[in-house]
């Protein structure tokens, strides 16, 4: 549960200044249309601290406890906390440069080109507090501190949903202002994160000595993290099309109806993503003491939280889509769109139960070319193909329609696939115990 709260406040960051930027007075529609277009940015963003962070170094670090490599685990901390800031370096650098033939390839107009600009400038200034501390947060998770991770994140979005309306509304600064509290808020985060794993109340203590980059170790980070990172990375290349195809058959305004879709499908990923996450560390450990009953059980429970979750969040969406997009803008013509986009798009949600249960087994047992495989099957071979195809026979709504039927294909494939490859594995540490118990 704190790992979903936390999910869910982290992602207070963005959603907040979505909010209150659709809801200017004065251009609160292209405003809003213009941080959709920053989106697949910042997602390609967060998908490097999942490479270092959730999907790559801590379930290395949560197997190396499990062994009792206590040595081990300490360095690959410290190696994940190197890269995250070296990363975070790059990737600013290459923002503050290339910003412009960015965002126009992502959908940009004349129109909304000085809002995203204004916002994504900003931002990128933040990149490496945004990176260590999405990143180390796994590490504070995986050592059984979840309540002190949930604190990381609520302190960072407490800041920002304070400051956003202060700077947007009172000192008039706009998208800028929005862009500055999330840098600001950010920052704090990353201060607290980086405190507490370098304090005496942690197992694993994030130290100097440990962060010298080794070749192989880095490997396996960057090997394992690979699945989580083609997730973040392959959401950014379908914001893109989503965006580059909505624009061409429905203009600036379905521009920002993807923008509605992506935020309340971003609140509803975010909670399976917290189950998936609470149950990472459980599996990983247990893989790697060979305790194969609970290793079985932690899957299983991942499926029906997540899927009995899905069900629900389908229904809410399918019965209150005009509400959902009324937290977004005043824009009459955006809303109607935006309901009527959501219930194609959501059509079918709880689907990605079985991809959310199945993706995060095989990533918390370390079955990094398996994990990046469906990574890449439901987003790159699925959803960008049918992006562009379906609307030539739907219209704009075939935009929409690419989602559900690649939750139908992705999820089940990803699902059956895990327990087909994993599952007798598992069974045989169950036999392993039972022996050992004899």
């Amino acid at each position: 549960m704190p790992l979903i709260v936390a999910e869910l406040v982290n992602l207070l960051y963005n959603m907040v200044d979505r909010i209150y930027i659709g809801h200017l007075a004065e251009n609160g529609s292209l405003a809003l249309t213009g941080l959709g277009l920053c989106f697949p940015v910042i997602s390609l963003i967060s998908a490097f601290a999942k490479l270092y962070g959730p999907n790559g170094g801590a379930p290395l670090c949560a197997m190396a406890r499990g062994r009792g490599d206590m040595r081990e685990a300490s360095l690959v901390m410290g190696n994940s906390f190197t890269l995250s800031v070296l990363t975070g370096f790059v990737l600013m650098l290459i923002v503050l440069v290339f910003n412009k033939p960015i965002l126009y390839a992502f959908g940009a107009s004349d129109s909304t080109y000085p809002f995203a600009r204004d916002y994504l400038m900003i931002y990128s200034l933040g990149t490496i507090p945004v990176l260590v501390t999405l990143s180390m947060n796994a590490f504070i998770n995986s050592q059984g501190f979840a309540m002190i991770g949930m604190m990381t994140v609520i302190i960072g979005a407490v800041i920002n949903i304070v400051l956003d309306p202060v700077l947007i509304f009172v000192f008039g600064l706009g998208v800028r202002g929005a862009a500055i509290a999330t840098v600001f808020s950010q920052t704090v985060s990353c201060v607290f994160a980086v405190g507490f794993l370098c304090g005496k109340n942690v197992e694993l203590r994030l130290r100097l000595q440990d962060m010298h980059l080794g070749l192989k170790r880095c490997g396996r980070i960057i090997a394992l993290g690979t699945s989580g990172f083609t997730m973040g990375a392959t959401n950014s290349v379908v914001q893109l099309v989503c965006n580059k195809c909505a624009f061409l058959w429905g203009g600036d305004l379905y521009v920002g109806v993807m923008t509605i879709l992506n935020s309340v499908r971003e609140v509803y990923n975010t909670v399976m993503n917290g189950i998936g996450g609470g149950a990472s560390p459980v599996m990983s450990f247990n893989y790697g003491a060979r305790n194969g009953r609970r290793t079985i059980k932690a899957s299983n429970f991942t499926l029906v939280c997540t899927f009995t979750y899905a069900m629900i969040a389908w229904i809410v969406i399918i019965l209150f889509p005009h509400a959902m997009a009324r937290l977004f803008t005043q824009d009459t013509l955006m809303i109607e769109a935006s309901a009527e986009a959501m219930r194609i798009y959501f059509f079918g949600f709880f689907f990605m139960a079985f991809q959310t249960a199945g993706q995060q087994t095989f990533v918390a047992l370390g079955k990094a070319k398996q994990a990046v495989f469906f990574s890449l099957f439901r987003k790159v071979i699925i959803v960008v193909p049918l992006t562009i195809i379906l609307p030539y026979f739907f219209g704009v709504n075939g935009v929409m329609l690419a989602e559900p039927v690649s939750n139908v294909i992705g999820g089940l494939a990803a699902y059956l696939s895990m327990r087909h490859m994993v599952m007798p594995e598992l069974r045989a540490m169950e036999g392993e115990s039972d022996a050992q118990c004899v």
